[in-house]
């Protein structure tokens, strides 16, 4: 019998592994072409973002695998939704999204997760996500393009919210919030145990591409 022939399983760390290593080749093919296409040096958009030229070399060489912050920054600066950054070829039809093989995207040395809930197969103006956040860690959020709008609800965990200059507020499990994201803005569990959300994030003004 030929051994070569027979499938291996694989395990679900393995499979994720697989998927992690796809997200940087995916964005840096995407970032080169919106770049590109919009006529943006690397030190002009390096300029526009806040993200130093040779941090947006490595990462459209695939080099360098970006925190969700620094894609939040360069989607801003683009005029793009964050999931254009990481579009890959459409799907049709019914999608399933399996959590093995779903795109989690980590900040914060792994306190932070964020798991897209949508295939990333292009433009969208509505995206939706479950967030992750470890004991007691706080993610700050820079502000992204003007018209976004973040509706959370809180499935786990006890949350402080803070959006620009107002007061924070405190969500427990069950809460929702909807705020204007075109500012900067946190996340802070309140808890030892980790803190589960849900996002919405809406894209209310035209989107460029």
């Amino acid at each position: 019998m030929d051994l070569r022939a027979v499938p291996v399983p694989r395990d679900d760390e393995a499979v994720k592994a697989d998927i992690a290593e796809e997200i940087p080749a995916i964005v840096g093919y995407n970032l080169r072409k919106l770049r590109t296409r919009r006529g943006h040096s690397l030190e002009r958009l390096a300029r526009l973002s806040g993200v130093s030229r040779a941090m947006l070399g490595q990462i459209e060489t695939g080099k360098s695998a970006p925190t969700i912050s620094v894609l939040w920054k360069i989607a801003t600066a683009l005029g793009v939704s964050f999931a254009t950054l990481l579009a890959s070829e459409a799907e049709r039809g019914v999608v399933v999204l399996s959590r093995t093989k779903s795109k989690v995207l980590t900040s914060s040395e792994g306190r932070f997760q964020s798991r897209a809930l949508f295939p990333f197969d292009g433009e969208r103006k509505v995206e939706f996500y479950e967030l992750r956040l470890a004991g007691l860690h706080r993610e700050v959020a820079g502000a992204h393009q003007q018209g976004t709008v973040e509706n959370l609800v809180v499935s786990a965990g006890t949350v402080e919210v803070s959006v620009g200059d107002s007061a924070p507020r405190v969500l427990s499990e069950g809460d929702a919030v909807l705020f204007d994201a075109d500012v900067p803005h946190a996340y802070r569990n309140l808890g030892t145990g980790e803190a589960v959300l849900y996002l919405v994030m809406t894209y209310v003004e035209e989107v460029r591409v």
